[in-house]
């Protein structure tokens, strides 16, 4: 448990670092994401970038497991 509790200490604070960078991906924007835009309505579902982000996270909890 303290491995895990260091290690997402470490990684939320290089991402609190990087912060300044990280806003110019294009996350939330990518092909696949749905964004509707009416008229007294807003809808915004981040397909693609979920599904982007699980499988980066997925690669690198079976990469640190192994």
């Amino acid at each position: 448990m303290q491995r895990l509790l260091i290690s997402l200490g470490a990684v939320l604070l290089v991402l609190g670092l990087l912060w300044p960078w990280l806003g110019r991906v294009p996350w939330g924007r990518l092909p696949g994401d749905i964004h509707i835009e009416r008229d007294g309505f807003h809808f915004f579902a981040p397909i693609t970038t979920g599904l982007v982000i699980s499988l980066v996270v997925s690669l690198l909890i079976w990469w640190w497991r192994r």
